[in-house]
């Protein structure tokens, strides 16, 4: 299900892309063109069930260093990438 809202500032929630970041201790992974619905207004970003899912799975192979990634600031991998 869609949402229709931002839970933050109530903005119109729209179909996009998104970069995803996480801090892990010292190392910081970004996953760029990730889906998300992203708010209008202050870009606040909601990820489908299955987006989520493909996003913990990306993670669990951050955990285990199972990921070969490009060495750029932050650790930046395109989502289409790895989940392909």
């Amino acid at each position: 299900m869609k949402p229709d809202r931002c839970s933050f500032c109530k903005g119109k929630l729209v179909e996009g892309k998104t970069e995803f970041v996480a801090k892990v201790g010292e190392q910081i992974i970004a996953i760029k063109d990730v889906s998300a619905y992203v708010c209008e207004n202050c870009g606040e970003a909601y990820y489908a069930p299955e987006i989520s899912r493909k996003i913990d799975i990306v993670m669990k192979k951050f955990h285990e260093f199972k990921l070969l990634l490009h060495p750029v600031a932050a650790g930046e991998l395109s989502f289409d990438e790895i989940v392909a």
